[in-house]
């Protein structure tokens, strides 16, 4: 069974519709943050194991970044929502 995810614009459609794009918890540094800050940021990257929330781009369908939770073991789907949303306190 195909692996489908469920946007928040166009409903439930399959996972080759997105293109991951990478971990959502990270923030990005100040301006005048220190270069381990800025090196940190665009070089290293976790591999956590269990529930973690990714951001997700909607490249064939509403074209939409949206941050979807799922297990990284299992890779169930736990809960999707719009990114630009969130960022503006919608819920992420």
């Amino acid at each position: 069974m195909a692996s489908l995810i469920s946007c928040p614009h166009c409903g439930t459609r399959p996972k080759e519709e997105f293109t991951v794009k990478g971990d959502a918890s990270i923030s990005r540094p100040t301006a005048d943050a220190g270069e381990e800050d800025w090196y940190d940021y665009v070089y290293l990257r976790g591999n956590p194991k269990g529930l973690h929330k990714e951001y997700w781009h909607h490249s064939s369908g509403c074209r939409r970044w949206l941050i979807v939770e799922r297990d990284t073991v299992t890779h169930k789907v736990h809960g999707v929502s719009d990114a630009a949303l969130a960022k503006l306190g919608g819920g992420a």
